[in-house]
């Protein structure tokens, strides 16, 4: 996993990754719902520089997990791998796109054609997210990506 993290690097995605802190310490530090996980990333909400979230992996399953400020996990993926497979193809297709900049962004008041063209790019990057990682959309409550993926259509 360490080889993987470091010959491929953690991408920085809006709102989810603003730096990597893989913790050097051997037992895992970050305090969770599920128990404690090591942890990876740290992203602070520039409107609320308190609210703190985390992604961490979970020492016996190698599970990640996306921590809320509250210590709350929601599944995020199955593993290291493919958690950054999906952060990969995440990252680049929301900066390329016309149409999705940030969920949390300012409101835009779409077109219709606009908003449907957002709709059909949404359900193309939902499918594409869930090729390379099914269990991450096991369900809905607690599993981070359709919860993100959601947050555009309201």
């Amino acid at each position: 996993m360490k080889t993987q993290l470091v010959e491929v690097g953690i991408p920085v995605a809006p709102r989810l990754i603003e730096r990597v802190v893989m913790q050097s310490e051997a037992d895992p530090v970050l305090r969770t719902s599920r128990g404690p996980l090591y942890r990876l990333t740290e992203d602070t909400d520039p409107h609320t520089p308190v609210e703190r979230s985390w992604f961490g992996v979970e020492p016996e399953t190698g599970a990640v997990y996306f921590v809320m400020p509250d210590g709350e996990a929601w599944f995020a993926n199955s593993g290291v791998a493919v958690w950054l497979d999906v952060l990969h193809c995440y990252g680049s297709r929301v900066t390329v796109s016309e149409l999705l900049s940030e969920p949390d962004g300012p409101e835009e008041h779409f077109s219709e054609e606009e908003e449907e063209r957002a709709f059909a790019e949404l359900h193309r990057l939902a499918e594409e997210l869930r090729e390379i990682d099914p269990a991450a959309f096991n369900g809905y409550e607690g599993f981070l990506w359709p919860e993100l993926l959601d947050r555009w259509l309201y």
